[in-house]
């Protein structure tokens, strides 16, 4: 490992309490980059100081609560509490990890580095909000402009923003999300047991497992309907588990109340990250059947419990999911196609297990760190010349 001794200024205060993707990926990265020898300072949301405080050190800075508690009052901070706090506080590098960043900090030659989880608000517009896809088009253009390095999940993402955004290959830094081994591990019984009860399921229950955001680009109305139909080919049917925070996919409550009512769909919400092993590892098959995505952190964690995953062979999916995973085509019936082979075949499925947790041992945080460090010091290198 090299000896770095970078300082680096992170604002996170746009990592949502309840640890999504992108809080994952913030929570990991900051640890990865101290064990490199990096200097992290995490500008935060008030209720997070002592969280990032306690990772490896890092030295947490609380902004201002009435400003960063809501998205409108956030950004205007981000371009004008941020800006100061980068000129002020003078790091080698401004990381920005997630879209926006303050426009001032580009003129002000602090090195500015932002991260652009994926490409699908160019590539499938349709399946984000019409508040949500203009905005981030906006701001991936912005960044893709100001910024000295753009950081992308998956040579897909950098493949697609050249392609659909016009953005500079020697700009985009390449650096796969990792897994936390500790977290993301083949479960014990006893975690079982407890993410079945989070689940509402019986104790001797199979079920088909999906874990994401509830939006359109996940595909679950064409899941739910082609689980219904595998199930009629099934002796012993699967419950279907929806696992993951809300979002605002309108078309699958009427996928889900046309469900027969001999079937078992439940819909936990969003469970706590304890609680996610068991139920990735428990389940007869993860399903995540997405239209497209930037990297598939769902996919990388279930195969890192131990699961037999299904997905599609859609932008970074493939990357990530090699020849660890099954594959199926997003319609309905494909889905369906693909469930009662794959349910009806036990040694294929450890088979895919097996596999899936020797990829998944090939992304780690470190290895992601140390593309980060890269990107850090590009950025730094441009401004200087």
């Amino acid at each position: 490992m090299r000896d770095v001794h970078f300082s680096v200024l992170l604002d996170a205060t746009a990592v949502p309490q309840d640890r999504r993707g992108v809080g994952r990926y913030v929570d990991n990265l900051v640890p990865a980059l101290a064990r490199t020898g990096t200097g992290v300072r995490v500008v935060c949301q008030p209720s997070e100081a002592r969280h990032y405080s306690e990772l490896a050190g890092a030295d947490a800075v609380a902004a201002p609560a009435g400003w960063v508690g809501r998205r409108p009052t956030r950004l205007a901070w981000e371009q004008l509490g941020l800006a100061k706090l980068a000129r002020r506080s003078g790091p080698d590098v401004l990381h920005c990890p997630h879209y926006t960043f303050p426009l001032a900090a580009s003129f002000g030659r602090v090195p500015l580095v932002v991260t652009l989880h994926d490409a699908t608000f160019f590539s499938d517009p349709g399946v984000h909000t019409r508040v949500k896809g203009p905005f981030f088009r906006t701001a991936t253009k912005l960044a893709l402009r100001r910024a000295d390095q753009c950081l992308v999940p998956s040579a897909a993402t950098a493949q697609e923003l050249i392609r659909l955004a016009g953005a500079r290959s020697e700009r985009l830094t390449v650096a796969h999300l990792g897994v936390d081994p500790v977290v993301f591990a083949p479960p014990s019984s006893a975690e079982i047991a407890l993410a079945r009860q989070a689940a509402g399921l019986s104790p001797e229950e199979g079920y088909v497992a999906f874990l994401g955001t509830m939006e359109p680009r996940k595909n679950l109305p064409a899941l739910v309907r082609g689980w219904v139909r595998a199930c009629a080919r099934l002796d012993r049917p699967p419950a279907l588990v929806l696992a993951g925070g809300s979002g605002w996919d309108g078309d699958l409550d009427a996928a889900v109340a046309a469900v027969p009512p001999e079937l078992r769909l439940l819909r936990p919400g969003y469970l706590p990250i304890e609680r996610l092993a068991g139920l990735l590892g428990g389940a007869t098959l993860v399903a995540y059947p997405s239209l497209g995505e930037g990297f598939g952190l769902p996919v990388l964690e279930a195969m890192a419990c131990g699961a037999a995953v299904l997905t599609t062979d859609r932008l970074a999916l493939p990357e990530i999911g090699g020849d660890a995973v099954a594959y199926t085509e997003p319609s309905a019936k494909a889905i369906a196609d693909a469930l009662t082979e794959l349910l009806s075949d036990e040694p294929r499925r450890r088979a895919l297990q097996r596999a899936g947790l020797a990829r998944a041992a090939l992304f780690t945080w470190d290895a992601c760190a140390q593309h980060h460090l890269s990107a850090y010091e590009r950025a730094a290198a441009r401004v200087k010349s």
